[in-house]
């Protein structure tokens, strides 16, 4: 009973499926994982040899900018009006189609200020704070000293500095 099992494992499958096993494995990596990379990374060298002044991109940091010109190896963006700033092509990330720019939503701005243009609500309670510069000072005082101040009105005291410890206090 015990050489049943001892010619079993010595016969195991055939050669033929080992050979088989060992040259799939490397055609798989190669149509999963290297094929597709050296595709990317070619229409990657593409799109940065094609890029043309006036184009708006996006760098590999994140900044949006329109390039102002494209030299052998680098180009140069302007990232703000009058900022130009010089990148290396790879830091080109992509190419932006010529869509409008996201605008800021300027209603909630119009929410925030006041009808003099000064004035912010900051709180819960509804006060209003003066943003101004030409404000009291004395009010500014005041506010100062009311925060300062705990909750029934008298001044919040502050810690004078470490306390020491000796052994015998600290709890067991």
């Amino acid at each position: 009973m015990g050489s049943d099992i001892i010619l079993a494992a010595g016969s195991g499958g055939s050669g033929s499926f080992n050979l088989l096993l060992l040259l799939a494995v490397p055609l798989v990596f190669y149509f999963l994982l290297i094929r597709p990379q050296s595709k990317r990374r070619k229409e990657q060298m593409q799109m940065q040899n094609a890029m043309e002044p006036g184009a708006r991109v996006l760098t590999t940091s994140g900044i949006r900018a329109t390039v102002v010109s494209v030299d052998d190896d680098g180009i140069v963006l302007e990232i703000a009006d009058g900022v130009e700033v010089r990148f290396v092509k790879q830091a080109v990330m992509q190419v932006l189609k010529d869509d409008d720019p996201e605008e800021l939503d300027d209603e909630h701005d119009e929410d925030v200020e006041d009808e003099d243009g000064d004035r912010v609500d900051l709180s819960k309670d509804g006060s209003e704070v003066d943003l101004s510069k030409d404000g009291d000072d004395e009010a500014a005082d005041a506010a100062d000293a009311a925060d300062a101040a705990g909750e029934d009105g008298e001044p919040e005291s502050k810690p004078k500095g470490k306390a020491k410890v000796e052994a015998g206090d600290k709890p067991a």
